[in-house]
């Protein structure tokens, strides 16, 4: 799909219904255009599922990888780009769902208490996590209950970015979601502001 045909697609998109089969069909289904084969898809998809003890129909590659071109920006995908990584798994989510209920009993007893960058910080990450969208990124800075699991997943997405595993010289980067219904929802809750994009 190059961007023109992208364009007159999203915007047959009316409803509920035509959002998520769009978003079912173009955003998790099919070998992204980053690789030049099924075969490297699954290999990818499966060194990531390995290292996370999960299934590799669990994890997708997105956005302007999968495109070849960004479906937000519109703009093609270049050496600059990253390789966006989602993985969709439960139990994951709610280990970290734990952590993060823990650690907002403690801000809440004041046993952890935030200045107001980190307070900023931290309520940037709760949207994302309040939407199904655990983002590493953003976990919590000031405090050493996740510092373990944030360096773990940046060095192993850093493992198999620039040339280290079939993607080819890219930076990886990861998020998880709770389930594809989640991700489904992110997704399909940016193709109104697309659409109006494309319009204008």
């Amino acid at each position: 799909m190059d961007i023109q045909i992208y364009k007159e697609e999203i915007l047959k998109v009316t409803d509920s219904e035509s959002a998520s089969n769009f978003t079912q069909k173009n955003f998790f289904h099919g070998t992204p255009k980053v690789f030049q084969n099924d075969d490297e898809y699954y290999n990818f998809r499966k060194r990531i599922a390995d290292n996370f003890d999960i299934g590799f129909y669990e994890v997708f590659v997105v956005g302007s990888s999968k495109f070849g071109f960004s479906p937000y920006k519109l703009t093609y995908f270049s050496y600059e780009s990253d390789i966006d990584v989602v993985i969709f798994n439960e139990t994951l989510f709610e280990n970290f769902f734990n952590l993060i209920s823990d650690y907002q009993y403690k801000i809440r007893k004041q046993i952890i208490r935030l200045n107001r960058k980190q307070y900023k910080d931290y309520v940037k990450f709760v949207k994302y996590f309040t939407m199904g969208w655990m983002r590493p990124d953003l976990l919590p800075k000031n405090t050493n209950e996740f510092k373990e699991i944030r360096d773990n997943w940046e060095l192993f997405f850093k493992s198999i970015s620039y040339s280290q595993s079939e993607v080819g010289n890219y930076k990886v980067q990861g998020g998880l979601f709770k389930n594809q219904r989640y991700a489904e929802k992110y997704y399909n809750s940016s193709i109104e502001t697309i659409q109006q994009k494309i319009k204008e």
